[in-house]
């Protein structure tokens, strides 16, 4: 049997119901302390089409000034915290740092006479400005360097992978000594070329120019590959010094090396060296070889 069962209406009253919650109120009709609800402003849009942040079109607009109120100048004079900023930009972006490396080191088992060769620099400075020495050499045993030289070159980054660098080059060894004024360019090229070009002009009026290039190629993560060229050239011959115009000399070579640690790399190698035009002709005439094939062995280390 079907039953209709009437519901009986609420009661008047003069309150009027609550309003439905809306989405600018959340909080509307579940106020549970009788608190009043704060509506959640909204974000004023920052051009006429609503974008803002990085969906606005990049501008030219200055960048904000630095800020210059500290709350420490409240407390402190302007002298502490005048030092105090100054440790600041010197411990965060105005360090300085020194480097000492030998890339080569080595032992040269050559026909003939063996002998010893080396190539080293050493800097200290800023991320910007560094004062920098640079020395290279070779000899045979029991006899003087046959040819070295030192440089003092002041060097300031052009950018962030490139130096330029002027100072002196002093040489030593057989042959008259040698003073020089020297300008160049030295940085990592695309590919990871360690590359130094320089040009030298000495108290004598004579010009000399030399290019150096190398490259680690890494076999593992401790053994590694390092092709090297180094080309001299000359503006004129140089009789007294074995050095002919153009072209005077020419050496590559390879090593490879296991880095015991990043600092310390033992390496064996070998090295071809060929001396052009009136330079081979000198050294012809001292008894020389024009050219050299040498088996190489020694530590790279820096610290």
């Amino acid at each position: 049997m079907h039953h209709d069962h009437a519901v009986p209406a609420p009661p008047a009253s003069s309150a009027a119901p609550p309003p439905p919650p809306t989405e600018t109120d959340p909080h509307a009709g579940h106020d549970m302390h009788g608190m009043k609800a704060m509506p959640i402003p909204e974000a004023a849009p920052n051009d006429k089409e609503g974008r803002i942040g990085t969906d606005l079109e990049p501008g030219n607009a200055p960048p904000p000034p630095v800020a210059g109120d500290r709350a420490a100048d409240t407390y402190f004079g302007p002298a502490a915290m005048a030092e105090a900023q100054s440790a600041l930009l010197g411990e965060h972006g105005g360090m300085k740092f020194h480097k000492v490396l030998f890339n080569i080191a080595e032992y040269q088992a050559r026909n003939g006479r063996d002998g010893y060769r080396w190539d080293a620099s050493a800097w200290f400075g800023g991320d910007i400005d560094r004062l920098a020495l640079e020395s290279e050499g070779e000899g045979n045993f029991g006899e003087a360097s046959h040819h070295g030289e030192l440089q003092a070159l002041w060097s300031h980054a052009v950018d962030p992978y490139w130096n330029l660098q002027g100072g002196v080059r002093q040489d030593f060894g057989k042959g008259p000594d040698r003073t020089y004024a020297t300008i160049g360019i030295e940085g990592l090229a695309p590919y990871w070329f360690e590359v130094e070009t320089a040009a030298f002009v000495s108290t004598k009026g004579d010009v000399l120019a030399r290019i150096k290039v190398d490259v680690d190629q890494r076999i593992t993560q401790k053994l590694i590959l390092q092709p090297r060229l180094e080309a001299n050239i000359a503006a004129q011959d140089v009789p007294e010094s074995g050095i002919g115009s153009g072209l005077s000399n020419l050496e590559l070579g390879l090593r490879l090396r296991y880095e015991l640690r990043k600092e310390f790399a033992p390496y064996v190698g070998v090295s071809w060296e060929r001396k052009f035009g009136d330079t081979a002709h000198y050294a012809r005439a001292a008894g020389e070889n024009a050219s050299s094939t040498s088996y190489v062995a020694g530590i790279r280390f820096w610290f």
